[in-house]
């Protein structure tokens, strides 16, 4: 009987890819592996690529996702150290990274994984709230809040227990929810409203020693500004008094034409303006406008002509 070569290329194809998958497994990018021969543990496979094992069952290969996964704690009552009870609910993110471990402690089920870490988390959060106050939960001065550190203090405390015993990393803990019982509720609007008032005490107390401060810095610089006023008007003062002794030591040497040019100035500004002006014309010194006598001027002489 003449074979096909066709036939026989598909069956040679067909028995590459049956080898091929007794010789070699792919890890992706999102998994790790772990070989086992003959049900013992060999060796994991945690880097992306191709690898081989042994056929025919000699060896198996067992995958987990190595992907980040989510867990959230229901809600629990704790008590602080200052014996107060919020409740808080905490969410939790893993993934696999030894997954030997994983494998030997929990079969490599999430399910069993997330149970084992109910119990981590629980002792974890009842040991952190437990060293810290109340007041670093819930509080109006924002400064005094830790939600930080204590999330942090949780992930330290989880992370060994959680690698060691279920081969699991623990990327972040967060406090998603935290309620206060009914009890307890009233307690803290009254010390919340307690520290309001505090703090407006603090507030009016710095207001009112800033104002006195502003109004004594304004009383200084009053008395500074109307001191220099009285220094500087005290100066012009003193500076008229001088120019009007040396004016009038000038006027007199000639007393008579000062009261002529005195005179002469009084007209000027009377007459400066549309003026209607009804005097007798001996009245000085409008006795000037009729030019026919000086002498009506006071202390001015007429000149006589011989």
């Amino acid at each position: 009987m003449k074979k096909n070569p066709l036939t026989l290329l598909i069956g040679g194809l067909l028995l590459l890819v049956f080898l091929a998958l007794q010789l070699c497994f792919q890890v992706r990018n999102t998994e790790v592996a772990v070989v086992t021969t003959l049900g013992k543990y060999s060796r994991s496979e945690t880097t992306p690529g191709l690898y081989f094992k042994l056929p025919l069952g000699i060896q198996k290969v067992q995958k987990f996702d190595q992907r980040l996964q989510t867990f959230e704690r229901k809600y629990e009552q704790q008590y602080t150290r200052d014996k107060k009870s919020p409740i808080l609910s905490v969410f939790v993110g893993w993934r696999v990274t030894d997954p030997r471990r994983f494998l030997e402690a929990l079969g490599g089920d999430a399910i069993r994984a997330e149970q084992g870490l109910e119990n981590v988390v629980r002792d974890a959060k009842n040991s952190v709230i437990g060293r810290h106050d109340f007041s670093e939960l819930i509080s109006p001065d924002p400064a005094k809040v830790k939600f930080d550190e204590i999330e942090k203090e949780m992930q330290d405390t989880m992370s060994p227990t959680a690698l060691s015993a279920y081969g699991i990393k623990i990327e972040f803990v967060g406090i998603k929810e935290l309620g206060l019982p009914e009890a307890l509720t009233a307690k803290v609007f009254d010390r919340m409203r307690t520290e309001r008032e505090k703090l407006v005490k603090k507030y009016t107390a710095e207001g009112t020693s800033r104002a006195t401060e502003i109004r004594s810095e304004a009383d200084r610089k009053r008395t500074e500004l109307i001191a220099k006023a009285e220094f500087d008007a005290q100066k012009i003062l003193s500076g008229a008094e001088k120019e009007a002794t040396q004016s009038y030591q000038v006027l007199q040497q000639d007393p008579d034409f000062a009261v002529f040019l005195l005179s002469l100035r009084s007209l000027e500004s009377s007459l400066k303006e549309r003026t209607t002006l009804i005097l007798d014309d001996q009245t000085p010194p409008f006795s000037l406008l009729k030019g026919d006598r000086v002498g009506n001027l006071p202390g001015v002489r007429a000149t006589e002509h011989k």
